[in-house]
């Protein structure tokens, strides 16, 4: 498909994962917004479009207060692109240190952390071992489930549709009371992303319950080193269960990966707490830019 110049642009669509799988190649992404799973399953959320700036491919996107922005040109005049796009009134977001100090040396902008967006990085061997006593509390969890339950881990496949489909409507449903307005577009993503895995190119771990599903967790590979864990569901009244799904996506999934990308925590102190015990090795800061020229 076609993608028009700016400041002309067209939704991102399904055919456009060969364009942006390598285009993501080169670019070696750490954020785990770049990606062309990451990106399409929450199209919608984000009205993602794409656009040609100077030969570079260029994802724009709304966010959730209604505020236009674009995401790292991919290929083409970066320099050139960005120019434009910051002449144009419009931020940069997701830009990381290395973008920082590789492309944006030669402008004259305002550099903003964003900290309830920076992606949290663990050494993948790390969380499907959990050696020493810094892991004790999570290796007595899954203990506590596994001596109480007869379970089996599995890969994702599309037998296993049906069951982690109810599984998240669980999931949904035990949600709503704690994350108000946020969870249906989870859901909504979670819910294609199952659906669409071998499309997307998403690989998971599965945890059956007397042949049914109680948790499930998809990623991919992000760059060469770094795979990503998108979505990761459990049964919430099962204590141990995340602790475990946890464990064995990242022993049994991208073996030949060295660090594990777990996403960001949106500025939710639980889900800040949960991720923080994990011990990651850096958080991958992401940082919002908005041009400072008259």
């Amino acid at each position: 498909m076609t993608i028009p110049s700016y400041p002309a642009s067209r939704l991102l669509a399904l055919d456009d994962k060969p364009l942006l799988d390598q285009l993501c190649t080169n670019f070696q992404p750490r954020i785990s917004e770049l990606s062309f799973a990451g990106l399409y399953l929450f199209r919608k959320a984000h009205q993602y479009k794409l656009a040609s700036v100077a030969g570079s491919t260029v994802v724009i996107g709304t966010g959730y207060d209604g505020s236009v922005y674009f995401l790292p040109p991919l290929g083409g005049d970066t320099a050139a692109a960005l120019k434009v796009l910051f002449a144009d009134g419009l931020p940069l977001y997701g830009a990381d240190e290395s973008f920082v100090e590789r492309d944006l040396s030669g402008h004259l902008v305002q550099i903003e952390e964003l900290r309830d967006s920076f992606d949290y990085l663990y050494l993948r061997e790390e969380l499907a071992l959990l050696p020493g006593s810094r892991f004790h509390k999570k290796k007595n969890r899954i203990n506590y489930f596994t001596s109480r339950h007869d379970y089996t881990v599995k890969h994702f496949s599309d037998e296993h549709v049906t069951g982690c489909m109810s599984l998240l409507d669980r999931w949904q449903q035990a949600s709503r009371i704690e994350s108000g307005g946020s969870v249906p577009m989870e859901v909504e993503a979670t819910a294609e992303a199952l659906r669409s895995a071998e499309v997307l190119g998403l690989s998971g771990i599965v945890i059956m319950v007397n042949d049914a599903v109680a948790a499930f967790a998809l990623g991919e590979q992000l760059n060469q080193e770094t795979a990503v864990c998108h979505f990761e569901k459990a049964d919430p009244f099962s204590e141990g269960l995340y602790q475990l799904v946890n464990r064995e996506f990242a022993k049994n999934l991208f073996q030949g990966c060295r660090y594990l990308n777990r996403e960001q925590d949106l500025g939710n102190t639980g889900l800040r707490s949960a991720k923080l015990s994990y011990h990651p090795v850096e958080l991958v800061k992401k940082y919002l830019v908005t041009s400072l020229q008259p």
